[in-house]
């Protein structure tokens, strides 16, 4: 299945129904009086959040929602039915933005979480509605109300427990493929990875958390250099962030540099998130050379790299367990702050 994480689409609402106008007749009653009945609700549309979807490419295909018209209303005071409703199906994890592709309508992070994006039309009254003692026989009924239309954006923003990011070539597909069951495709050229990849990380007995896999940064992502700052969303719901820069790169330092700018400009507090810096591939170069990288890598950055190989393993359970360990407290930190929110009493 191709990976699709934007999509616009038309939403519309069902039009109520309209009323009617209707008169009892009916052999010897001399008094019949309206019986018109009310028009039916036109249905609603809603997005809901639903498992085991992880892209928005079915709606490359289709881009138009709408639902059901309400039923006129009919004679003998009966109520047309109303409109039936639209349900979309999307990815935990999807945003719904306006046409400027900034303002939030919904954020869908739970699984069942439904948001209602459009509401039907009430159904118009019918003529029964109307009687008073003054007009015994009204001869009006209401239209139906019209529904709500309009484009919406969607927005995938996978969420995994830990992303993988760095330059191109760094091995990230490498790494995700040695940790996991995930099977990205790996080349030895820059942006073989144009799509995030998730892969399910197994660190201790019934322990686990997922691993995402960011498309190679640039100078200038976050103005949309390269692949551009499109990805970067996916690693704003990670709780913590992977850094691996390549040790048998031209410059390890300036590769490192070039990617904490990028997530800095980027903005949506993604400097703030915890990083475990990993100086990578050091399976292919002496300890000597490896040394003096991660001596200067360290002074760049203030803080001492782990060094690591995909390709070898060597390092890599050592860096998942420290991965593990900042996951489980970020975890236990939001669980504390939810339970110390005190409930609401009107």
């Amino acid at each position: 299945m191709k990976f699709l994480d934007q999509a616009k689409i038309y939403i519309r609402s069902g039009d109520g129904g309209a009323g009617s106008v209707s008169f009892r007749r009916e052999k010897y009653v001399e008094f019949g009086g309206p019986n018109g009945g009310d028009g039916g609700r036109g249905g609603d549309v809603w997005a809901e959040a639903v498992e085991n979807l992880n892209t928005l490419i079915d709606y490359r295909y289709q881009q138009h929602f709408k639902a059901k018209k309400g039923e006129h209303g009919m004679g003998k005071d009966r109520t047309g039915a109303d409109g039936e409703d639209v349900v979309i199906k999307l990815p935990v994890g999807t945003e719904i933005l306006e046409m400027d592709r900034e303002t939030v309508i919904a954020d869908l992070t739970e699984p069942g979480q439904r948001v209602l994006l459009a509401e039907g039309g009430n159904g118009g009254w019918g003529n029964a509605r109307f009687k008073s003692s003054i007009n015994q026989a009204p001869r009006r009924a209401n239209p139906g109300a019209p529904g709500e239309e309009r484009w919406i954006w969607l927005r995938l923003k996978l969420i995994a427990d830990a992303g993988l990011v760095g330059l191109p070539n760094a091995g990230k597909s490498t790494f995700l493929a040695a940790v996991s069951a995930a099977k990205p495709k790996i080349a030895d050229y820059p942006f073989t990875t144009l799509h995030p990849n998730l892969g399910v990380v197994e660190y201790a007995q019934k322990a686990r958390f997922i691993l995402a896999d960011i498309p190679g940064l640039i100078e200038g992502a976050h103005e949309g250099a390269g692949i551009g700052d499109r990805f970067l969303g996916h690693v704003e719901r990670c709780e913590t962030l992977i850094h691996l820069v390549d040790a048998t790169g031209e410059d390890p330092v300036s590769a490192w540099r070039t990617v904490r700018h990028e997530i800095e400009e980027y903005g949506g507090g993604l400097a703030g998130k915890p990083e475990i810096l990993a100086l990578n591939k050091v399976d292919a170069l002496d300890a000597k050379t490896i040394g003096d990288i991660s001596k200067a890598l360290e002074a760049a950055a203030g803080v001492k790299p782990r060094l690591v190989s995909g390709v070898s393993g060597e390092g890599v359970t050592e860096l998942l367990q420290e991965a593990a360990r900042r996951i489980e407290a970020r975890r236990a930190a939001a669980r504390k702050a939810a339970e110390d929110v005190e409930p609401w009493t009107p």
